[in-house]
């Protein structure tokens, strides 16, 4: 059975590390990018099952990185989770649902929890 792909995109390497440690000894495979534009870059060529997304990042946030993802007709399917330290209000959670994003894991997260939410995502 082939392995789920995974892109974590993060502008903080240590964290791209962890998450990618992580994933990876959950028998998924791993791509990292370390902000939105390389992200972007990196789709041209790479289709991954699931999309980890940072919200802050210097440049293009995640937010705007989601929408360019959506934007586009040949990555607007994609599955985007979204990594981040806000917490979100009923109303940005609404903003969420419309911008098609599975999931939104914290920061600082539990390594089992990431695990068992990018699992549950990918059904």
């Amino acid at each position: 059975m082939a392995k789920n792909k995974i892109m974590v995109v993060d502008d903080e390497p240590h964290l791209v590390e962890l998450v990618k440690a992580v994933l990876e000894s959950n028998g998924f495979e791993v791509t990292t990018a370390g902000g939105g534009n390389e992200c972007l870059d990196k789709l041209k060529d790479n289709e991954p099952d699931l999309i980890i997304l940072d919200m802050m990042m210097p440049g293009m946030s995640g937010r705007e990185t989601c929408e360019k993802i959506r934007e586009n007709p040949k990555t607007k399917d994609l599955k985007v989770a979204f990594l981040t330290v806000a917490r979100f209000s009923e109303i940005g959670k609404k903003t969420l649902e419309k911008m098609n994003v599975a999931d939104y894991i914290t920061k600082p997260f539990d390594n089992d929890d990431l695990a068992w939410r990018v699992k549950k995502i990918l059904g």
